[in-house]
């Protein structure tokens, strides 16, 4: 008693299983997040250390190596990044994927405050640690303009209003802003001025710490009531200030106005934001590492509308960039190419059985297994994105297979003229067997998968587990339900439909003439051998030369561009730089462009140095433009050689990158480690040189310089102690009237703001001018520093860069067109095959390591995939020979699918491997059901030969029919119907060339090499029955007859 006799003599109970799949699938649909991809951002935690003024070394050593040093015992890190660069640390932990965020942050949380005693006592304040990648991109971007306000208030508004309001979102790590400018006093101070009232820079802030104060007074308690004391001592407006009393001697009053002037200014004058050329202030969303981003941006819009009702005329908000979009336009993409394939594969079972009645059986297979499917991805905790719902449309072509196969040996019988139950139940007996196998194959070739490690594993895990999930609960329903159909629904008397008999000939005709070709080829059947090997040397010889990838580039609407000028270039000159580039690329660009966004030395993440800026164009969608996105990075790529003074290169987002940080970075990433790092600065020259020599790398560059201009001073100590000077003293002097450190803080709208001092412009524009600065001696004279101090000008690393502990340099590049992230990384490691010795480790880094990764791991998949299948057809078929037979569809397809991916310029890349491990599957189903009818034949008594070509012939019409519905399935897919499809035609590609190349060979190779591989005689199917009829000479019942 199986499943579909239960089913057919409790007809109601087989509706109800059916309903039941349904229903469960769509209550977990309503429970199912959206995202574009799975979920693979690693935990990433960031500590970020300010000593302001403190040059690169002394940050590396007092700040990070400490941090470092405590946080490296955690357990579960992947990678420490670091930077330590003028005034400030930056230390990256990535943890592996398992990792939960919160425990990754509280684990570096708790090493860091141990850590916090071995650091200097007068950092500005104690390390921050955040739970983002500091370099992570932005998920929305919106740039604040206002008509009447100046940088400075707008700031004040960005960070106030709009930046608290959004940062509670749920999912949000930070909200950075782009070229903020906060409100700050600044006091500018004249050297001269100081030395003619005989004052120094610290009597100054001496003067403040007296003045400046607010202390709690207490309370005064009379008999019924009491008072609270506030003695109010800060000073709040810039005339406070300039009127704040340095010095009194007798009549003389000296005012702080004397020496210097006072202004309301920014604490960073040093950066600045534009929207197409108008300074700005943006702001930048940045999510934490796995979090959702359509929540997120649907939660970011209603607060905008929140926020715009009680928002100032004056100010107006624009969104940059929403990359929810993207993940939004990729599921309806996805939803619209399901539509298109459940219409070829109902036309395709239509036009086959030519009677609506019949072709509805085996379709009521589809809804049932694609919503049965959303119960699995809600079971197994996935989210509705990009690979789920791929799956969901390749299943569409897969899940009619088995009904199809049902029906068509059902109506063979009834055509045969048998009754309809008596039809049903020999129809499913007979084929109960090859359904399952074909199905378990099916869903055993995606195992492997499940066993991935890393995010390759998530991305593929997701796609196998939805797509094994659907075609099991298909094979399940076409054993239950569809028999039941195909009583229910038959006539008594078998009528012929017009269509039916217009179209039987060419039926008829397609039988015949399969049959009269295959008995031609089975004489000589040895051709067989010769095809199989020419399938083989395609494999090689067109395999070897796809280029590989991670993924092929989409069309994202954006391309960025990092710009840094020489070490040591101003500010200014920096400015001037950029705003007549980005001036370039608007004039060039146009129309294409909706926004062109560029900073000069953003104020967070990594560069705070003056030297480095960006450039990102925001385009219009692809729909309205007639330029591709990669034609006008190369425009952008031509306008940037005609300005020598910056360098950089535009870069296009890639498709999947783990964390946001790869999708803003070039491509190629490689790091070069060394303990020693004298020898890093020896050799990076010499690598630099070979990069440059390369024809597939472009825009070279990398992290590590040397040639930051310094003023390194020398104090002589004998003249220092003769003259009463202590070191601190001259340290001091230079500090606070050079480094803008902070005086002290100034209230301002009940908001606490600071007072920054340092000296005015043109008294520090050369060299020359730090000796006019005085120290106050032990006697209370002032004392010259040119009389104590020597100055040298030496160039030194404008930041270190450590990657898990060691000291390195990270080279990245850009590629030249027409080639792959592949030929990019095989590249440079033959370099450093060439340049380093035994004492240099290397390591991959962003895109690069994600492609490392991610090869590493297919190949056992797909080796481990052919294995379970050989096993698990050899238990099938009680046998270790015939799966061999089965198994050679596998080079068929694999031909199939290298010629078509070679003639359509494809690459080899994530979707088109999870095509490959998926045709492995797909193809062993001809197999299957040729060699498991040709055993039948046999067991009647046939002989070899025969055997084969009638069980071809028999099922010449199923094969072609499933394995049409399937390509047709996956053909939307590779017509990319649809804008952000690039990336997945090769996925489609692969099934759709494979299946037509092995379709036709395995019409014809397999019958021959079923006949030289076969056993000569098969064992009885029932040996227990065998020996009980030998010794009682009782027949076996009917029910074991074979047909």
């Amino acid at each position: 008693m199986n499943i579909s006799e239960l089913s057919l003599q409790r007809p109601v109970l087989a509706i109800v299983m059916s309903i039941a799949i349904v229903l469960f699938g769509a209550i977990g649909y309503t429970f199912l997040g959206v995202r574009e991809y799975p979920a693979i951002d690693p935990p990433t935690i960031t500590v970020r250390t300010q000593y302001t003024g403190a040059s690169a070394e002394v940050v590396e050593s007092q700040i990070t190596e400490p941090i470092e040093k405590a946080v490296n015992g955690i357990a579960g890190i992947k990678s420490i990044t670091s930077n330590s660069a003028l005034g400030v640390s930056n230390i990256t932990v990535e943890f592996d994927l398992q990792t939960e965020l919160e425990q990754a942050a509280n684990d570096v949380r708790d090493k860091v405050s141990q850590a916090i005693r071995n650091l200097p006592q007068d950092i500005d304040a104690p390390p921050v640690v955040t739970k983002a990648d500091a370099n992570s991109d932005p998920i929305l971007f919106m740039p604040i303009q206002s008509t009447t306000r100046n940088i400075v208030e707008l700031s004040d508004y960005a960070e106030n209003v709009l930046q608290e309001r959004l940062q509670t979102i749920p999912g949000v790590s930070q909200v950075q802003i782009f070229g903020l400018r906060r409100a700050a006093m600044r006091l500018w101070i004249d050297p001269a001025k100081l030395t003619a009232y005989n004052l120094t820079i610290q009597d100054i802030k001496n003067a403040l710490d007296k003045e400046n104060v607010e202390l709690p007074g207490g309370k005064v308690r009379g008999n019924s009531t009491e008072l609270t004391v506030n003695s109010m001592g800060r000073l709040t407006t810039e005339e406070d200030f300039n009127s704040l009393i340095l010095r009194q001697d007798g009549e003389s009053i000296v005012r702080l106005r004397d020496v210097g002037e006072i202004t309301l200014g920014a604490e960073n004058e040093e950066t600045v934001s534009r929207k197409n050329g108008y300074p700005v202030v943006s702001l930048a969303i940045i999510a934490q590492p796995g979090a959702n981003h359509i929540t997120i941006s649907d939660e970011f819009y209603k607060r905008i509308e929140q926020i715009k009702k009680d928002m100032p005329p004056d100010i107006i908000l624009d969104i940059g960039r929403d990359r929810s979009y993207f993940v939004r336009r990729a599921v309806n993409e996805v939803e619209e190419t399901l539509l298109i394939a459940i219409g070829l594969v109902v036309l395709i079972v239509y036009l086959f059985f030519r009677d609506w009645i019949i072709a509805f059986r085996p379709l009521i297979d589809i809804p049932i297994s694609l919503i049965g499917a959303f119960f699995i991805m809600y079971i197994a905790g996935f989210s509705i994105n990009v690979l789920t719902l791929l799956a969901i449309v390749l299943a569409t072509g897969l899940v009619v297979d088995d009904g199809i196969v049902v029906t068509e040996n059902i109506f063979k019988k009834l055509e045969a003229g048998m009754p309809k139950f008596k039809a049903a139940r020999e129809g499913t007996n007979e084929i109960f067997f090859a359904v399952i196998s074909t199905s378990v194959t099916l869903a055993i070739v995606f195992l492997p998968v499940i066993f991935l490690q890393g995010f390759v594993g998530s991305l593929f895990r997701e796609f196998g587990v939805v797509l094994a999930g659907a075609v099991l609960i298909s094979a399940f329903v076409s054993l239950t339900i569809t028999p039941v159909l195909n009583v229910k629904l038959a006539k008594d008397v078998h009528k012929r439909t017009r269509f039916y008999t217009w179209t039987e000939p060419f039926f008829v005709w397609l039988d015949t003439s399969y049959r009269r070709t295959l008995t031609r080829f089975m004489n000589n059947r040895w051709l067989a051998f010769i095809l199989i090997a020419l399938c083989g040397a395609a494999i090689v010889g067109v395999g070897g030369s796809l280029q590989s990838e991670l993924a092929p580039l989409e069309d994202r609407s954006i391309i960025r561009t990092n710009l840094t000028a020489a070490e040591g270039t101003d500010f200014d000159a920096m400015e001037k730089n950029i705003v007549s580039l980005a001036q370039a690329i608007q004039d060039s660009v146009g129309a294409n462009a909706r926004i062109i966004f560029s900073n000069v030395a953003p104020s967070f993440g990594n560069s705070t140095s003056s030297n480095s800026g960006g450039c990102t164009i925001f385009l219009v969608d692809p729909q309205e433009r007639k330029t591709s996105q990669k034609a006008i990075t190369q425009q952008v790529g031509k306008i940037l050689k005609n300005y020598p003074d910056v360098k950089g290169v535009p870069i296009q987002e890639q498709t999947i990158s783990v964390g946001f940080r790869a999708a803003s970075q070039l491509p190629v990433q490689f790091i070069v480690q060394n303990l020693n790092f004298a020898k890093l600065r020896q050799v990076l020259p010499t690598f630099l040189d070979e990069c440059n020599k390369s024809a597939i790398l472009q825009g070279v560059d990398v992290d590590l310089k040397f040639n930051k201009p310094e003023l390194q001073i020398t104090i002589n100590r004998l003249k220092a102690t003769q003259l009463g000077i202590s070191v601190l003293d001259v340290a001091n002097t230079l500090q606070f009237a050079l480094s803008g450190r902070r005086f002290g803080y100034f209230l301002m709208n009940g908001k606490q703001y600071q007072i920054i001092g340092q000296v005015d412009r043109q008294n520090r524009d050369e060299p020359l001018d730090l000796k006019a600065f005085s120290v106050r001696n032990t006697k209370g004279e002032l004392v010259q520093l040119d009389n104590i101090v020597e100055m040298a000008e030496t160039s030194s690393p404008p930041a270190l860069y450590h990657y898990n502990r060691y000291k390195s340099a990270t080279i990245s590049a850009a590629l030249a067109p027409g080639y792959t992230i592949g030929d990019g990384v095989k590249e440079m490691q033959s370099i450093a095959a060439r340049v380093l010795d035994e004492s240099f480790a290397t390591a991959l880094s962003g895109a690069s390591r994600d492609f490392a990764e991610s090869s590493s791991n297919t190949s056992f998949a797909f080796l481990l995939a052919l294995v379970l299948i050989y096993l698990t057809l050899a238990a099938q078929f009680e046998s270790f020979r015939d799966p061999f037979t089965i198994m050679l569809t596998v080079p068929l397809a694999l031909a199939g699918a290298v010629v078509s991916l070679w003639a359509f310029d494809q690459t080899l890349n994530i979707f088109s491997e999870i095509g490959i491990i998926m045709l492995i599957g797909l193809v062993t189903k001809n197999g299957i059901l040729i060699v498991e009818f040709a055993n039948h034949k046999r067991h009647d008594g046939n002989g070899i030969i025969q055997a084969v070509i009638e069980a071809s012939a028999a099922r010449l019409r199923p094969i072609l029919m499933t394995s049409l519905a399937t390509m047709l399935g996956a053909l939307p897919i590779a017509l990319a119907l649809g804008a952000g499809s690039q990336s997945r035609i090769p996925l489609g590609i692969v099934i759709v060339g494979g299946l037509l190349f092995a379709l036709i060979l395995t019409l014809f190779v397999i019958p021959a090499m079923y006949s030289f591989i076969t056993r000569k005689n098969l064992p009885s199917l029932h040996p227990m029955e065998d020996e009980a009829v030998q010794t009682q000479d009782i027949l076996p019942s009917s029910t074991h007859s074979h047909h």
